[in-house]
């Protein structure tokens, strides 16, 4: 047993007394928050947990097909899910490491193996929801066939993005099936809740399509209108799409924390009823697997790591024992702490999600080309420059002012794309605007290549839940001048210029900002009332900074032009260290060339080198010290090598592994100030 277990274990017992009945009586309890429970089993050869049978080489290769594309069944549904997230989070290219460095071929002490790497065992799914079927999270939990009761072991995966339950499967799902863990699901609210107008259909739980009436409350997600509000903007919207980040109107991740502590606990249930003896009545299962008795870690990247920060900080109930997490989505309260790199203070520090993504709104497509867009921010006194090469300088030159490293310079331009569509997701959720609100004049739709609206195909709703990332369609600005466009399309009604809809973006600013994003003036008391709602929910997701002493992991890197260092790991570091002090086991490394998208790292070998391998690291050294009681490894700066072209195999030799001693690498920390070496 964990030697940190023993020492906690009277304080753990006494917590218990106030939890569910799930762990403070003998018989295993279904927690009151979870539906109908679901169960598959995989034989590892056929289908398995990891790779839905595609194993290593299948994963690598083309999208697999459905045998009737407009009526994919569940289980093609979860393979292609499993296929398309798994690419989304990892380089798959044989050179940047995969087979080699990571995969499912390699196993948990990092040996290349022969196989492809399949895992046999069996997966739950419930919705964790209050009954209304307004929320249905959906969590998963997976329990691999080697799974050891009697050292036992749970990791969460929190899926990244706004994507589907299977969002964390090459992350940390990976790494906790190997290592013979469970690991406990959570699509954090978000997933890939698409509802369509034109035929009134909704996902249902895995995947396939229903119609809302048919689905009722067992819909993943359907907008909350009346019949003649849904009826009336059918007809004066056709082809608009609602989405459940976006338009739920829960703004979801205020309970990103809470789902997965539920993951969590729905885990305990399933290990209890699996491997917990029969209770006298021939019925129950007792409880056999605790919090005080279960190695569990909090683990994920992007929104999932910002989760498990969450969960840590929230749980009251002893479930966490660690946490290890890559680039988190994290966004620390306001506090008293000081972020220096080389010995001076960084440009900016801790804004909020909304605050910077719509300031990359506006500068990112400028410096990926388009004289329209600087051009525009030039006339409304935005931007300096007299001709583009001189505007898109100082367009990156006020990013980097804003809180941006230069190290994000090469991949700003790449990134213009991605941040619209955080923004517009994020605008409704912090909001909980309605998809007929219409705020800023942003709504969703399928696109053509000249910006047109069409709608969606039937072979592409019918294969939504594997095909789409959670964010659905193309932000569409409904103001546009001559009627709605894809955004990259639109004219500003203020200027009548082709600009990509840079009102829109103005708008949102403002309401970030809570004042005219251009003058500086107070609101209209309808724009004011709008950016009330947007700030408010902006301040329900904010993190505490308290791990409560829990040994954790953050890795980030360096050249995260998405989640920018100076605004989320490491200003959690530093409200870390004001709230925590001396308690805190926090530890922080940063890696040089990493960015948010390991995909980058074969588009820009020169520049970029995968972060994934430095997500085992961490989980491997949180659980050493939790099972073996290892030190962690002091808070460091990785220096890695990149390489002169994609065809140069990345090896250990590009990724250092982490230093016990860092020396000029340590960053430390001195009361509240966090110093890192440049």
């Amino acid at each position: 047993m964990q030697i940190q277990k023993l020492a906690m274990a009277s304080a753990a017992m006494l917590a218990l007394t106030s939890c569910s009945s799930t762990f403070s009586d003998s018989v295993n309890t279904k927690p009151s928050f979870l539906g109908a429970v679901t169960v598959k089993n995989y034989d590892g050869n056929s289908d398995d947990l990891l790779t839905a049978g595609l194993g290593k080489t299948g994963l690598a290769g083309a999208q697999p097909a459905y045998a009737d594309p407009t009526n994919p069944t569940a289980a093609e549904l979860r393979r292609n899910a499993i296929w398309a997230n798994y690419r989304a989070v990892l380089d798959i290219a044989a050179n940047s490491g995969y087979g080699t460095m990571y995969g499912p071929n390699v196993n948990a002490a990092g040996v290349v193996t022969p196989g492809e790497g399949k895992i046999a065992g069996a997966e739950y799914m419930a919705y964790t929801d209050d009954g209304s079927g307004k929320q249905n999270v959906t969590l998963l939990v997976q329990v691999p066939a080697s799974f050891d009761p009697v050292n036992p072991c749970i990791v969460t995966g929190t899926s990244s993005g706004s994507r589907g339950i299977y969002g964390a499967i090459g992350s940390s799902g990976e790494w906790g099936l190997k290592n013979n863990c469970a690991v406990a699901y959570a699509d954090k609210g978000s997933g890939n809740g698409m509802y369509t107008f034109d035929d009134d259909s909704v996902n249902l739980q895995n995947g396939v399509r229903a119609t809302r009436t048919a689905a009722g409350k067992d819909a993943h997600f359907a907008p909350a209108l009346s019949d003649a509000e849904r009826a009336a903007f059918l007809r004066d919207y056709p082809n608009r799409v609602a989405f459940k980040h976006a338009h739920s109107q829960q703004n979801p991740e205020k309970d990103w924390g809470k789902v997965t502590l539920q993951a969590i606990e729905f885990a305990f249930y399933v290990l209890n009823e699996k491997y917990g003896a029969l209770s006298d009545d021939g019925k129950s299962h007792e409880v056999r697997l605790k919090p005080e008795n279960t190695a569990t870690i909090a683990s994920s990247i992007s929104n999932g790591g910002g989760s498990a920060l969450l969960a840590a900080e929230q749980d009251s109930k002893g479930l966490i024992d660690a946490v290890a997490v890559t680039e988190p989505q994290i966004q620390p309260k306001s506090g008293s702490y000081t972020i220096r790199q080389g010995g001076a203070a960084v440009s900016a520090q801790g804004k909020p999600l909304f605050d910077y993504t719509t300031y990359a709104a506006l500068y990112q497509h400028c410096i990926a080309g388009s004289a329209a867009r600087c051009s525009a921010l030039v006339k409304r006194g935005l931007l300096n420059g007299v001709d583009l090469t001189s505007q898109q300088a100082d367009a990156m030159a006020r990013l980097k002012a804003y809180g941006w490293q230069a190290d994000t310079d090469v991949i700003q331009g790449a990134h213009a794309l991605t941040n619209i569509l955080v923004a517009t997701t994020y605008l409704n959720a912090y909001g909980r605007f309605s998809v007929i609100d219409k705020v800023c004049g942003i709504s969703f739709s399928s696109v053509d290549a000249g910006g047109a609206l069409i709608p969606f195909t039937a072979a592409q709703r019918a294969a939504s839940f594997a095909g789409q990332n959670g964010i659905i369609g193309t932000p569409v600005y409904e103001n546009s001048v001559g009627g709605a466009k894809s955004y990259a399309f639109g004219t500003s009604p203020s200027t009548g210029e082709a600009d990509l809809s840079l009102d829109a973006f103005l708008c949102m600013r403002s309401l970030v900002l809570g004042v005219d994003a251009i003058s500086g003036l107070a609101l209209s008391p309808e724009m004011a009332a709008l950016s009330t709602k947007v700030r408010n929910g902006i301040g329900e997701v904010q993190a505490s900074g308290n791990l409560k002493g829990k040994p954790a992991i953050i890795v980030s890197g360096r050249s995260d032009a998405l989640i920018p260092v100076n605004h989320a790991a490491r200003a959690y570091v530093g409200l870390n260290a004001a709230t925590e002090g001396s308690g805190s086991k926090l530890r922080y490394i940063e890696v040089t060339n990493a960015n948010h998208f390991d995909s980058f790292s074969s588009v820009y070998p020169k520049n970029i080198v995968p972060l994934h391998v430095y997500l085992a690291r961490a989980l491997d050294a949180v659980y050493a010290n939790l099972k073996n009681s290892s030190a962690l490894p002091p808070s460091q700066l990785i220096r890695t090598t990149t390489r002169a072209d994609a065809s140069v195999p990345i090896t250990s030799a590009n990724l250092p592994a982490f230093s016990s001693a860092p020396g000029a690498n340590a960053i430390t920390t001195t009361g509240t100030r966090i110093d890192i070496p440049d």
